[in-house]
């Protein structure tokens, strides 16, 4: 579509900026213009004016300045074009028609958001009817108001296979299952998605149900249930909560991330409305981007049990090639075994707070997690943990946030193992030095610089074939996906896709025991990835037992081979990119240097990357 300035210009002709601001900003007026304190930052003197007659507002205080637009984007956290369209419809305006495709695209999105609120209306309708009762109960329970619960647009799904299909039948049946209300399986009639839970919707960013949340009622597995990508909704792409705690967040200044929307929930009945949650997955990097836009560092506030805290670890490690400078995350861990709930119950909203203040810095948290990954007693455990952390610093992309990392690691290490630093020479490296005979010193011709493929590799993470062969290896045993965990979070996987995939297999093993290919792919179907993991499945040249599918009379045999080959090449992978990385690092250091030691090291090093990549050659020639 095509917005024209003079269709902009009437569209803000049309909207008197004091109202839409009033709306949710205490405005007083002041002569010709209206005041008010300023929803940006926090003061007690207004300074924020907003002008009608021309069309804008503008803060003497912090220099925020925009129309009605830029209010939208900047205090309701809409995107450009959701903020037009809600002026617009405001305005009495038309949206400029896209091309053909586009506008069908938008009318089946909107007939299937006339379906999934349908069903939103239908789902709190049974919840304050008489089957609702227990449902009703247990959110007493939970200490859930009826205030909150209607704010939250809490519902019912009955334990029926057909309930919804019937209450919703004037829409077709088709829509019902692409809105994910239905599930269609081949031979059988659609049935009803939700069954036996009560039902949490998800909305967008405009407020608008997108999704649902099921939470079940008594025995059963699993716990929580989401909706299935559809085009409304994309769970990598959405956070619970957002419509609400954008605004709250500009009153705040923060942003609190926390497990799930039962945790969101819980902190808004103690009057914490600034949550949002991811959806069953890992903080991806479009929430993490749709977090930033709100507030510099918000806090990640996850459980203090292992879950909670490989779930913040992951947060961490995804959000450091994001890193820039003033943007960052903080880490707010709760006592092992209480979540949110728990805090605010015994604590309140200020104990709550008062946990939050103590959040840790990004690099506090990346530290202290690899501190206490193991002992740190003979030289090669320390500089195992000088490897990883400066491995950390080296996945940022921004050079000067990448800098003062390594620098900051470097600080503690120095600090940890109390090392004194020694007096650095002035000679210029690689200088001719006199020598005894008046020899003059020569690099000795052994020594060789790392080369462009050992500089790539530590860098940007393993090359795309091997991280094929390793997906595919997983997709056909993902036992080994769980037992590998650790290792597997520290490979750093260029190709979004791939990493995409292998993050979706983590969270899948985290949260399911006894997987096997097909249950792995029924899990991933629904999501974005399954594409190329099926690809991978089928990808021919790929020369590892692991990649192979297994045929004859020796399959146990087979298998124990190929799941052995699978973890040595896992423990390959990791290992060979920390060690080029030390091999380039040992390099420079020897060049400084010159001294026999760092020769000895730079060698060592070399030897070790070269029996990695002969282990390499051997697991491929291992398949044949």
């Amino acid at each position: 579509m095509t917005l024209t300035p003079q269709w902009l210009d009437e569209l803000r002709a049309r909207i008197t900026l004091s109202t839409l601001i009033g709306r949710t900003v205490k405005v007083t007026r002041a002569g010709r213009e209206y005041k008010a304190c300023c929803p940006f930052h926090n003061e007690k003197t207004p300074s924020f004016t907003i002008n009608d007659e021309k069309g804008f507002y503008h803060c003497f205080g912090c220099s925020a300045h925009g129309d009605a637009i830029r209010w939208m984007t900047d205090q309701r956290g809409l995107s450009f074009m959701d903020a037009v369209k809600e002026l617009a419809a405001e305005a009495g305006m038309e949206v400029p028609a896209a091309d053909p495709r586009a506008a069908k695209k938008a009318e089946e999105q909107a007939s299937l958001r006339d379906v999934v609120q349908g069903a939103a209306d239908w789902f709190t309708q049974q919840l304050d009817s008489s089957n609702g009762a227990p449902a009703r109960d247990y959110l007493t329970k939970r200490g859930i108001s009826d205030a909150t619960r209607r704010a939250f647009g809490f519902g019912l799904a009955p334990d029926s296979r057909s309930a919804l299909k019937e209450a919703l039948k004037k829409f077709p049946t088709a829509m019902l299952v692409e809105s994910g209300m239905l599930i269609a399986v081949e031979d059988k009639d659609p049935y009803d998605r939700f069954r036996g839970r009560l039902m949490i919707p998800i909305r967008d960013a405009r407020g608008r149900v997108i999704a649902f949340g099921g939470r079940i009622l008594g025995d059963g597995e699993p716990k929580y249930l989401n909706s299935p990508d559809t085009p409304l909704f994309d769970k990598g792409r959405t956070l619970y909560n957002l419509d609400k705690a954008s605004p709250a967040s500009r009153q705040t200044n923060r942003i609190i991330v926390v497990e799930g929307y039962m945790d969101v929930i819980a902190l808004a009945e103690a009057g914490i409305a600034d949550a949002v949650a991811p959806l069953g997955t890992a903080l991806t990097e479009n929430q993490l981007g749709m977090i930033w836009r709100m507030v510099a560092v918000p806090v990640l506030c996850f459980d203090g049990d292992s879950a909670g805290q490989k779930a913040a670890m992951r947060a961490a490690l995804r959000a450091l090639p994001l890193l820039r400078p003033g943007f960052s995350l903080a880490f707010a861990t709760l006592p092992a075994g209480q979540d949110p709930d728990d805090i605010v119950r015994a604590r309140g909203a200020d104990g709550f707070g008062a946990l939050l203040d103590e959040a840790q810095p990004l690099v506090e948290r990346l530290w202290a997690h690899e501190v206490a990954a193991g002992p740190l007693a003979t030289p090669e455990e320390r500089a195992a943990l000088k490897t990883r952390l400066l491995a950390h610093a080296d996945a940022i992309q921004d050079p000067d946030v990448r800098h003062h990392y390594r620098e900051a690691f470097r600080e503690r290490l120095d600090l940890l193992f109390a090392r004194k630093q020694p007096e650095r020479s002035q000679r210029v490296p690689w200088a001719p030095q006199s020598q005894r005979g008046g020899r003059r010193f020569q690099p000795d011709p052994r020594l060789q610089p790392p080369d462009d493929e050992t500089r790539a590799l530590s860098q940007t993470g393993i090359a795309g074939s091997l991280a094929a062969a390793l997906l595919g290896g997983l997709l056909r045993y993902p036992a080994a996906i769980r037992r590998n965990e650790d290792a597997l979070f520290r490979l750093a996987i260029p190709d979004s896709g791939d990493a995409d995939l292998l993050g979706a297999m983590l969270d899948i093993a985290n949260a399911q025991e006894g997987l096997d290919c097909e249950g792995l792919l029924a899990i991933l179907e629904p999501m974005k990835v399954y594409n190329r993991a099926m690809t991978l499945l089928r990808a021919d040249g790929m020369h590892f037992s692991f990649n192979r599918r297994l045929e004859g009379e020796e399959v146990d045999a087979a298998r124990e081979t190929a799941l052995r080959d699978l973890d040595e090449y896992i423990g390959v992978l990791v290992t060979q990119p920390e060690i080029r990385a030390r091999l380039a690092e040992a390099t420079a250091d020897f060049q400084r240097t010159m001294d026999d030691e760092g020769l000895a090291r730079q060698q060592k090093l070399r030897a070790m990357d070269e029996e990695l990549t002969r282990r390499l050659a051997a697991l491929s020639d291992s398949s044949q």
